[in-house]
């Protein structure tokens, strides 16, 4: 159901306050900081190599080993260092945030999951992990690693919005319910945690509520599409096809890339008559997801019957 990526927006800034070991070098520490600093400014390159940095400077290389030359990459795995220090298994889990943002999915697992061999009880690293294996498809992991995540620190709020869209996707609307309550209880300004609820809402038939929930998402962060591409779809169950069209225009404006909202407004765009505007739009979803195009036609025949019984 849910067409964007799993909470990890913010994610390294609120993981780790620099809880460093003693042994932990000051330059270390340095990086580290550095890093969080450039992953906020947006600077991905410059963190994921302060990451690095700090990974390196807080191991130390297996003396049976042969050094290789960079000692950067042999910072990317943890089977080439002999870690004496747990601060690393912070590194590995921003650098994995890193690594995600940058679309780099299997370095960004390797990340959590050398986290995790380090300090198993890290559950941050765990729902980093998890989060990879939502957007992969595979939801008994993602769940799995949810759980653990929460059991390690129940005040993870974004533990209970990611395990909640997990819920979703297996039909469990009011465990989903459960968890965004939790969530909101403990930062009640997240805007994603507003929009997902949105969803819960419109799979319950609630359009009322889930417009609601979408125009606090909206409140809180204007750029998220995937609010308005939420908002959208109340409005147009309810009969608001103006509205509903000028909420996907406003969802592809800030992401081009969303098949089910050209969808959307194309059926939207039909309702109203304007079959050419709304052929533009079909074209555009089944380009970006082509296995949509059965769904999509189908959808078309049901608005030529609205349509035609008028």
């Amino acid at each position: 159901m849910r067409k964007y990526h799993p909470v990890l927006t913010g994610f390294t800034l609120v993981l780790f306050s620099l809880s460093a070991q003693a042994q932990t070098p000051d330059s270390a520490k340095r990086f580290f900081q550095h890093g969080q600093k450039s992953f906020a400014a947006g600077n991905l390159e410059v963190a994921f190599e302060d990451y690095s940095r700090a990974i390196e400077i807080s191991s130390r290389l297996d003396s049976r080993k042969t050094a290789p030359a960079d000692l950067l990459n042999a910072a990317n795995s943890v089977d080439h260092v002999t870690v004496i220090d747990p601060f690393t298994a912070n590194a590995y889990a921003s650098r994995g945030v890193v690594r995600y943002q940058q679309h780099y999915l299997d370095d960004a697992m390797a990340d959590f999951n050398s986290a995790i061999r380090i300090s198993p009880r890290l559950a941050e690293a765990y729902l980093g992990r998890g989060v990879i294996y939502r957007v992969r498809g595979n939801l008994e992991s993602a769940g799995a690693d949810f759980d653990k995540a929460i059991s390690i620190d129940p005040r993870l709020a974004e533990a209970y919005t990611d395990r909640a869209d997990v819920r979703i996707e297996k039909g469990d609307l009011d465990g989903a319910l459960a968890d965004l309550d939790r969530a909101l209880k403990m930062k009640p300004e997240v805007a994603e945690t507003h929009s997902l609820l949105g969803y819960v809402r419109l799979l319950k038939n609630e359009n009322d509520s889930a417009i609601t929930n979408f125009n606090r998402a909206v409140e809180l962060d204007p750029r998220l599409a995937s609010a308005y591409h939420g908002r959208g779809t109340a409005r147009m169950k309810r009969g608001e096809i103006e509205g509903a069209i000028a909420d996907f225009t406003r969802a592809l404006e800030l992401n081009p890339d969303l098949p089910n909202t050209y969808l959307n407004r194309g059926l939207a765009l039909m309702l109203l008559g304007k079959d050419v505007e709304a052929q533009k739009d079909f074209e555009r979803c089944v380009a970006l997801e082509p296995s949509l195009k059965v769904e999509l036609n189908n959808r078309i025949e049901k608005v030529k019957q609205l349509r035609a019984n008028k």
